[in-house]
């Protein structure tokens, strides 16, 4: 029986816009480059229109250490404006779990992320997620959240 490594990230961010309005934006696929590194290469692959909706699948390519590669998410929770879930389908994790919560909150919204991710490396993984995967992960989600803020401030 092999033994499974799952790691977690968990971060929160308050933004000044309405609960309804900050939803929309993060609904919108074609918002996702807006806020991700550009040094991940992301292109979103799917044709648009893209419409959230349980079910959807969204296609992307993007650079992952460097390497490109193909992603492909899976929403299969959809409970606007409170909650979405994508999945990794195909792509470069053994798994990839992401939860965006939202709730209103002093006039503004508790934007609200869980990630629970393994890789595909199994023990090894260990050393490779503290060095280099989970490295990473924060500078993604440390630009992510500079960039959610902007727009979020623009829109206020």
């Amino acid at each position: 029986m092999s033994r499974r490594f799952a790691y977690s990230l968990h971060r929160r961010q308050w933004v000044p816009t309405p609960l309804d309005e900050t939803f929309k934006f993060f609904e919108r696929p074609q918002n996702l480059p807006l806020i991700t590194p550009p040094w991940l290469g992301l292109e979103l692959v799917t044709a648009e229109p893209i419409v959230m909706a349980p079910g959807l699948t969204i296609d992307y390519r993007v650079r992952v250490l460097g390497w490109p590669t193909r992603w492909r998410s899976l929403i299969d929770e959809w409970d606007p404006p409170h909650l979405f879930r994508d999945v990794q389908v195909h792509g470069p994790y053994r798994r990839w779990d992401h939860r965006h919560w939202f709730r209103a909150q002093a006039g503004g919204t508790l934007v609200e992320d869980v990630v629970v991710y393994e890789l595909p490396v199994g023990p090894v993984g260990v050393l490779v997620n503290r060095v280099v995967v989970r490295r990473q992960l924060d500078a993604i989600f440390d630009y992510r959240r500079a960039r959610i803020a902007e727009a979020h401030a623009r829109r206020a």
